[in-house]
């Protein structure tokens, strides 16, 4: 392995989030609009240059590689990828290849998957309700979902469930979750509505709900008990004793979690997001296509691209405001 990436405020970047699409079946309403306009074909980086791509990072000392979207599993031939993307964790140079999705397709590819050495996977899933799942998803259908995690336990891919928290959409169901969560084995984090894509302002802010209260909820009801681990992410952990899981809190407004960031995220298009809360971003793809043989000056501009990692990010939603707020959608990021 080369010399590791370090950021300029000394965290090691060990973590890449790589879209592979901006696509997705679901056209959930914090993450995307409901007639999207995608990205044109050619634009995409092709399946051989993800994996040049991330195998470049790989090289650099990436250890942790998360594919995400849109919803990856909808990118024709994906499993191509991911069966290519095992021949890190073989070697040891990768310590674990994950995704997340929203589980629509988990019911086809759980098997393949595991067989490509994908061990756990994040589902995004933020009511138990099919009602109200098809109107945050708009062409969701909530059973396809349920059977795709069926289908992912019984391949043995260890579930986490990620809900992001919506004011006046599910918070009746807090305990509802908590305890479907527990009964199946999965643990659970919850997640601050984020201020990215084009919505109205007071929508947004209408969509809010700290987690600070969502935790004293609670904690009305169960014993929560704080845990040390950290991933070097944006997760706070705690375990509920009453039924042994853990549940996560991800709270990008009421709580900066910058100071240990080991990310990036990378889009399907090969722009390097050094901070998911910041407009700047670096173009990996056209190093890439420039030097088809030669993955020496797509390192330099991965490097030099980590030399600009911002120490935190600037969300707020104080004094009725969405400050620091993104123009792009959460779909082209990645997940």
């Amino acid at each position: 392995m080369e010399a590791p990436l370090i950021d300029p405020f000394n965290r090691p970047i060990s973590y890449l989030r790589v879209s592979v699409t901006d696509r997705c079946d679901f056209r959930c309403v914090y993450c995307m609009a409901e007639n999207m306009t995608f990205l044109p074909k050619r634009e995409l980086l092709t399946l051989e240059e993800l994996d040049r791509m991330c195998s470049a990072f790989i090289r650099l000392g990436v250890r942790k590689l998360r594919v995400t979207g849109g919803e990856p599993l909808v990118r024709k031939g994906i499993m191509t990828f991911f069966h290519a993307m095992s021949r890190h964790l073989a070697s040891g140079a990768l310590d674990e290849l994950t995704l997340t999705t929203n589980g629509s397709q988990l019911k086809r590819f759980a098997g393949e998957l595991a067989s490509a050495g994908v061990r756990r996977v994040n589902v995004s899933l933020d009511t138990l309700d099919a009602e109200k799942f098809a109107r945050v998803t708009r062409w969701g259908r909530l059973n396809q979902v349920l059977e795709g995690i069926d289908a992912a336990q019984e391949a043995g891919l260890k579930i986490k469930i990620n809900t992001v928290a919506l004011k006046g959409f599910n918070e009746d169901e807090l305990f509802t979750l908590t305890e479907w969560c527990a009964s199946r084995g999965m643990d659970l984090t919850f997640i601050e509505v984020m201020p990215m894509g084009e919505m109205e302002e007071q929508e947004r802010i209408g969509q809010y709900w700290a987690l600070t209260d969502l935790r004293a909820r609670l904690e009305e009801r169960y014993r929560l008990t704080d845990l040390a681990e950290s991933t070097g992410g944006p997760a706070r952990y705690v375990r509920v004793e009453e039924t042994g899981q853990k549940i996560g809190f991800i709270t990008p407004l009421t709580h900066n979690f910058c100071e240990s960031c080991n990310r990036v995220r990378m889009t399907c298009t090969g722009e390097l997001y050094m901070c998911l809360g910041q407009e700047d971003r670096a173009d990996l793809r056209k190093p890439l296509r420039d030097h088809p043989d030669d993955d020496s000056a797509l390192e330099a501009a991965i490097r030099r691209a980590i030399m600009r990692k911002p120490k935190g990010h600037d969300f707020d939603y104080s004094r009725q405001r969405v400050r620091g707020q993104v123009s792009r959608h959460m779909s082209h990021t990645g997940g």
